[in-house]
């Protein structure tokens, strides 16, 4: 991937979203108001079962700033990039939908655990065309 050339293409993001950090293995969105980072991270997947045969995964996580501090939440795993982004994209909405500037922490929480991540697991199947 290039350098200008992000994950997630800028028509794509809901309003107020926009890039911090793209790199192949790590990739970062944020929010202003209220002032949330989106994080994407390639890395072990040290926790997965041994006869799936990973030895990467994506990490989902959250980051909310406050004024004294910050708080930071895993969201999940996945097991490709595609898989990380719709589920970043996906996270993105649900905020921009339902989580307005005077919310906190715990509503974005509630927001992205909301997020059916299992979804975005590719089955393996192709559906036929109707």
């Amino acid at each position: 991937m290039t350098v200008d050339q992000d994950p997630i293409p800028r028509e794509a993001l809901p309003p107020r979203w926009g890039p911090v950090e793209c790199q192949d293995d790590r990739f970062v969105y944020r929010h202003n108001r209220p002032s949330i980072e989106l994080i994407a991270d390639c890395t072990l997947a040290d926790r997965s079962h041994p006869g799936l045969g990973l030895c990467r995964c994506w990490e989902l996580q959250y980051r909310y700033f406050m004024t004294d501090r910050t708080i930071s939440q895993s969201i999940g795993r996945v097991s490709t990039r595609q898989a990380a982004i719709d589920g970043l994209l996906e996270c993105m909405q649900r905020i921009h939908d339902t989580v307005s500037a005077a919310d906190g922490p715990l509503k974005v929480e509630e927001v992205v655990d909301s997020v059916p991540l299992s979804d975005l697991i590719p089955t393996g199947r192709v559906q036929s065309p109707r």
